[in-house]
C-alpha cells in the first residue's frame, strides 16, 4: 500500500516562508521518495468545503511516507516554514 501526506493550508501569514518551505520540501522529496501530486487552490468546492490551497505528496508505502516527514532530510523545510503557515497534515495509507 502506498503512502500519502495530504496536507491543508488553513491560511498562509508568511508567502515569503511557504515559498522558502516549498523549495526545501521539493528537494528533500526528490531524495525521499516524494512525488507530489497536486498542488493549488480547489476548482470546485462542495458541502462543508474551504476554499484553500491542498497538496498531497505520494510515496511508495505508509512507512516511506511516515519515515519522510520525520527525516533529517526533510527538518530544514519545516525550519523554512516556521509559523508563516498554519496546515492541517495529514499522513494517510491508500493504493
Amino acid at each position: 500500500m502506498k503512502g500519502y501526506w495530504v496536507v491543508s493550508y488553513k491560511s498562509i501569514s508568511n508567502p515569503a516562508a511557504v515559498s522558502e518551505y516549498m523549495k526545501r520540501a521539493r528537494t528533500a522529496l526528490d531524495v525521499l521518495g516524494g512525488r507530489v501530486i497536486l498542488g493549488g487552490k480547489p476548482a470546485k468546492i462542495h458541502e462543508a468545503g474551504i476554499e484553500q490551497t491542498v497538496v498531497v505528496v505520494e510515496f511508495e508505502s505508509l512507512e516511506q511516507a511516515m519515515a519522510a516527514y520525520e527525516s533529517d532530510l526533510y527538518k530544514p523545510a519545516l525550519k523554512a516554514l516556521g509559523d508563516g503557515a498554519e496546515r492541517d497534515f495529514r499522513i494517510v495509507e491508500g493504493q
